[in-house]
């Protein structure tokens, strides 16, 4: 029997805290990514800036170390998108994850033609990385060579799919370059990374367990959303009994973590800056918790881009960006509404020490509401 009902604010609360954006915590960028299963990476600057709204003093070097040493990877992770995440984290969980990898793959390579035999084209892909690293340009050069009369985006696409490969840091900038290369995953991480799927759906339980940790409480369908995992709802009937279950304002099941406590509705929450793509905005079915209906088509764009966002009060109220003019950076807040005296004070304050941030070497900083 369900708990109690939770609003909307309570979730809200709820995800928030788990997110590290009710307030920065003194932690670790491996503990971070951790404990939020990955972050967003598609937009190379998105995951420093994740990392600068969630953990106290954060600076670049903080994430740039891991990265250099090799504890952390850029690489295809849940939904089949771009994140950073632990070493160990991606070579214990890349198996659970590859259905949901191997499904991506098929969805797409039904519309595009004629089959792909992706056993052959990732073993012979395996020996291309292994030689050394490439782009993705260099990959699809080298496949229209090899197969002329295959479709070289189903080729690709088989590839990233099925070999784990991580993405090649350079020591400058955000860590990655715009065009960058990919090496197999075996040989950057020193261990074999398995595409063996763990017998009896244990991986799926686990990878539940975690997501109810970042994102909870959540229903089924938020889990599926998130990570699209076959199997999910079978996972969280098995572990039902060790769950705490409550329910949504329209009935639905929301599943728990039995030790994490819900924070308070009325617990406040400072103005916050999210990234292009941050996961808090993409790992629920029903989006509402964080951005309001009427705010959706300007968060969610079109080419599946998601923009970069201001919390109000612990929910999406605006969008932002940094524009360079004659060396200068102004990091630039377009709000949905006019925004109250205070919350326009204390957005303006946190996007002073943002603009700083992304743009340390800029001549001068100015912010625009």
């Amino acid at each position: 029997m369900a708990d109690r009902t939770l609003n909307l604010r309570e979730l809200n609360r709820a995800t928030l805290s788990r997110q590290m954006l009710v307030a920065r915590q003194a932690i670790s960028v491996p503990a971070v990514l951790d404990a939020l299963v990955g972050l967003q990476a598609q937009a190379a600057p998105a995951p420093y800036v994740g990392l600068w709204t969630r953990v106290r003093d954060f600076e670049r070097a903080d994430l740039a170390g891991p990265i250099e040493d090799r504890s952390v990877v850029k690489a295809a992770w849940i939904r089949g998108t771009l994140h950073l995440v632990t070493a160990d984290d991606y070579a214990a969980h890349r198996s659970t994850l590859q259905p949901m990898l191997t499904q991506g793959f098929d969805d797409i390579a039904k519309r595009r033609g004629p089959g792909v035999d992706v056993g052959k084209v990732v073993t012979a892909a395996r020996k291309f990385f292994g030689a050394e690293p490439h782009t993705f340009a260099e990959l699809s050069a080298w496949l229209t060579e090899r197969y002329p009369d295959d479709d070289v985006g189903s080729l690709r696409h088989a590839v990233r799919m099925h070999l784990p490969i991580v993405q090649v840091p350079i020591e400058t900038g955000w860590s990655y370059p715009g065009k960058p290369q990919f090496t197999l995953a075996d040989d950057w991480l020193g261990k074999n990374v398995s595409t063996k799927p763990p017998a009896g759906g244990g991986g799926v339980a686990e990878m539940v367990r975690r997501y109810l940790g970042a994102f909870g409480p959540a229903s089924v369908t938020d889990i599926v959303t998130w990570a699209g995992l076959p199997g999910t709802k079978e996972a969280v009937e098995e572990l039902r009994p060790k769950l705490t279950v409550y329910r949504d304002e329209k009935r639905t099941e929301l599943f728990d973590l039995p030790e994490l406590t819900l924070p308070g509705p009325d617990t406040p929450v400072p103005p916050r800056f999210l990234p292009e793509y941050d996961n808090v905005l993409l790992s629920h079915r029903k989006r509402t918790r964080i951005v309001a209906d009427e705010h959706r088509k300007k968060v969610f764009l079109p080419g599946l881009r998601v923009a970069a966002t201001v919390l109000v009060d612990g929910f999406v109220a605006g969008t932002w960006k940094v524009e360079k003019a004659k060396g200068e950076a102004t990091l630039v807040v377009e709000p949905f509404a006019t925004l109250a005296k205070a919350d326009r004070a204390a957005l303006t304050e946190e996007a002073e020490r943002l603009v700083r941030f992304v743009e340390p070497e800029a001549k001068g900083h100015a912010v625009q509401v």
